[in-house]
């Protein structure tokens, strides 16, 4: 990826371009000392004086948020100019001086718009930051303090304030009573900042003549090497992949991470603002010398199996097919903002249209128009993808035909990203910025929530969420990662009953599923773990630490992210950018291929040929899940589990199928599931015998008495219960019912026999209806 620069061979202001800023994402104005306002348009290459303002010397320029203005457009089209002369402006479209209001006693450095379009946020020469209404009133004196405020800038929920003090960072909230949070962040005097709405990351810039990038705690995650001059601008790219470092003669495209990818030495003077597009695909600077320099973002890269694909110019695409090296060149007609490779397909959008190719046919893309918004994400699955931008979440098939729309009340779609927002074939998952507890839950193919509508609540914030790929809907887990860095999974579909939340790994940074079958990968710690079956959780928990497989992450450096894990292999970007694959064995994939279509024969036959106990343990719970327990029986001998064996013989000897497949359920943990069968099947001494066995004493008598039998059993257990641990009856209920039951032993253990005997009556009298049923219809 790099910068494409251009500069005009005569600057258009005679002197310093102070500041600037867009309106659209080919429209531009721009603000210098010589007292003029100029108009920008980049499709027409045109360049016009809106106004001279006479004896104002602009430093600051902010646009209103244009998704919050709502039906008041005329509020829209305005921006605040801040001047030397202590005052800041509220400027229209057409140039026009709405109104002037006396800010600051000295230059007014800075002004910003929150996010919501409420308040804006002036800093000073004298020290004070203020808060004022949407129409320039003054609601309150944030800070003061000695030194000037070079740089403000509000956070992602516009609760709190990130401001410059000297060599300082200060992040103070709006509410007096809060904690305001301050640390030193430079050797020298701060001059800029900037924090990402998406990302939640801050940037800074001083006259060290460093840039670095920090947490919203103030932690460090990285510091730039000293470049020749002090860095006097630094902007985020509104999706918070990029951002932009400006110094003199200097302008750096940066990785979110702090790594550069390009650095260019145009003949600019110092940059003393940076400005994004809206649609992150190009940059504008305020040069010292008078000029505006535009570049574009290039070069952009995507991999997905044998095809690299290269965004070499604005409009055109290269092709490239590892297998034969045949190329192929893909022209568009708009400017290209956003492009997705997976499942077999590019998805590429550009600022009117989306295209949809196959890796198959480059020649014949299935083309159709965008609606409103510029397109911020692009999410695929193995039979859809999701366009999400300011005009909403929108599904489309590859055909190209609109398949649902999610509605969520209340989110700001633009901010969504890739570790908030996941896709499968049947469900969509939006993690809500609001309240980051909370994730919501749809169907693909209506845009309907889940079942009874509430979102999966958990108890601390989430940081990132991850669908798994394959499999059936009613099977579909959601895996996520919390503010503790914990790793938990659940269901998608949880019928009725509150589905467990397990989790299943601490200290995981980053996770992704396989494309391919359901194996999860994160880094863990100074680990690389892979859970070749997380359902484990649900079937035998025992079992969890024997599916996974870890290796030493270090060579993977500080931080890195996960990128792809595409069939077996996984793509990671360490901290200086650099991609690494690694490999997973291929085997647990191909035992999730056997299990799924049911060939259980030849899931043993593969780990007697690879003969490793995660595998088998794989298999011993796949099969469980599955109700094969004859495949379960050889995988959990095979891995020296001889009680839970003997236990699976045990369901063998079971007289019915009903019986047989409570204790499956009961062997998996799913105690009331167990239960319900057995009372569904109208076997009530074996719903009350599990309750026993498993010291559940009060629910065993409540059946007993609800179904006015074997009241005696209960009884008579609980009482041996007692004696082997020398203990008496505390609990009110047995006392009152051993007061009026006599307990006699050779009465219940014939009781037992009777009620077993009839159930094999029962079992044998099915199966031979079932014969003459079968018989009859062959006839």
């Amino acid at each position: 990826m790099r910068l494409k620069t251009s500069l005009l061979k005569e600057p258009k202001h005679k002197e310093l371009v102070s500041c600037l800023g867009w309106t659209t994402a080919d429209e531009l104005y721009s603000c210098g000392d010589d007292h003029q306002i100029l108009k920008w348009n980049l499709l027409t290459s045109e360049t016009i004086q809106l106004v001279k303002l006479s004896d104002i010397y602009p430093i600051d320029l902010h646009w209103f948020p244009k998704s919050m203005a709502g039906k008041k457009q005329t509020q829209a089209e305005t921006f605040v100019l801040t001047s030397s002369d202590g005052k800041f402006h509220l400027i229209s479209k057409l140039g026009r001086v709405e109104k002037s209001v006396e800010a600051h006693s000295g230059a007014v450095l800075a002004g910003r718009w929150n996010y919501e379009g409420t308040a804006l946020l002036t800093a000073g020469e004298d020290g004070q930051i203020k808060v004022w209404s949407k129409s320039g009133m003054l609601r309150s004196t944030l800070a003061q303090q000695g030194a000037p405020v070079y740089s403000v800038t509000w956070s992602p929920d516009s609760e709190k304030v990130l401001y410059t003090a000297g060599k300082q960072l200060v992040i103070k909230p709006l509410q007096p009573s809060a904690r305001v949070l301050q640390w030193k962040a430079h050797d020298g005097i701060i001059l800029k900042v900037d924090w990402n709405v998406i990302n939640d990351l801050i940037l800074s810039a001083g006259e060290d003549c460093k840039y670095k990038v920090w947490d919203s705690y103030g932690r460090p995650l990285f510091s730039s090497q000293s470049h020749e001059y002090p860095v006097t601008s630094v902007a985020w790219a509104p999706d918070g992949e990029l951002f932009a470092v400006g110094s003199f003669h200097t302008l750096r495209l940066c990785d979110k991470t702090g790594w550069s990818y390009a650095l260019e030495k145009p003949n600019t003077g110092s940059i003393f603002n940076i400005a994004w597009s809206i649609d992150g695909t190009q940059i504008a600077g305020a040069c010292g010398n008078g000029h505006v320099i535009f570049a574009h973002v290039v070069e952009q890269h995507w991999e997905w199996k044998n095809f690299e694909i290269t965004l070499t110019k604005r409009r055109t695409m290269q092709v490239r097919n590892v297998i034969n090296d045949a190329v192929d060149l893909l022209e568009f007609r708009d400017r290209v903002i956003k492009a997705s490779l997976n499942y077999g397909h590019l998805v590429v959008s550009t600022s009117l249209q989306c295209y949809v190719f196959s890796t198959k046919n480059w020649n014949t893309p299935l083309i159709f128009d965008l609606r409103e918004g510029t397109v911020s994400l692009i999410l695929q699955s193995e039979r859809h993808f999701l366009l999400v931008g300011s005009g909403g979440v929108f599904l489309y098939s590859y055909e190209g035909r609109l398949i649902s729309s999610p509605k969520l009340p209340g989110i700001r779609t633009d901010i969504l990203n890739a570790q908030t927002v996941s896709l499968s074939n049947d469900t969509i998952t939006i993690k809500d910025k609001a309240d980051e507890k909370l994730i919501y839950l749809f169907e693909a193919l209506t845009g309907k929530p889940v079942g009874d509508g509430k979102p999966l609540a958990h108890k601390i914030e989430i940081v990132e969420i991850a669908l798994d790929q394959k499999g059936f809907a009613n099977e579909r887990k959601i895996a996520f990662i919390d503010k503790n860095r914990d790793l938990y999974i659940t269901a998608v579909r949880r019928f009725g009953k509150e589905e467990r939340v397990i989790k299943i790994g601490t200290m995981v940074h980053a996770l992704a599923w396989s494309d391919s079958s359901n194996i999860l990968c994160g880094l863990q710690d100074t680990r690389f773990t892979v859970w070749y079956y997380p359902n484990v959780v649900y079937v035998d928990k025992d079992l969890l630490s024997k599916t996974i497989f870890e290796k030493d992450a270090s060579e993977f450096s500080k931080n890195p992210q996960i990128i792809s894990f595409v069939g077996n292999r996984v793509t990671i970007r360490r901290a200086d950018g650099s991609l690494v694959h690694t490999n997973v064995p291929p085997y647990p994939a191909i035992l999730h291929e056997y299990v799924s279509t049911s060939k259980w024969e030849n899931a043993v036959r593969l780990c007697r040929f690879v003969k490793e106990q995660t595998l088998w343990a794989c298999l011993a719970a796949m099969a469980v899940a599955n109700k094969d327990m004859t495949t379960a029986e050889v995988a959990y001998a095979a891995i020296g589990d001889i009680d839970k064996v003997q236990y699976i013989n045990s369901i063998k000897d079971l007289p019915s199928k009903d019986s047989k497949m409570a204790h499956i359920l009961l062997f998996s943990g799913n105690i009331q599931d167990a239960e319900a069968i057995l009372l569904q099947a109208g076997l009530i001494y074996q719903a009350i015998q599990i309750n026993i066995n498993l010291y559940n004493w009060e629910r065993a008598l409540e059946l007993a008495v609800k179904h006015k039998t074997h009241v005696d059993t209960v009884l008579a257990f609980r009482q041996k219960y007692l004696e082997d641990f020398s203990k008496k009856e505390t609990n009110q209920r047995f006392l009152q019912y051993a007061e009026g039951v006599e307990v006699e032993w050779d009465k219940i253990k014939a009781k037992i026999e009777m009620e077993i005997a009839k159930e094999r009556e029962r079992m044998s009298t099915n199966s031979s209806l079932s014969k003459r049923n079968s018989i009859s219809s062959q006839r």
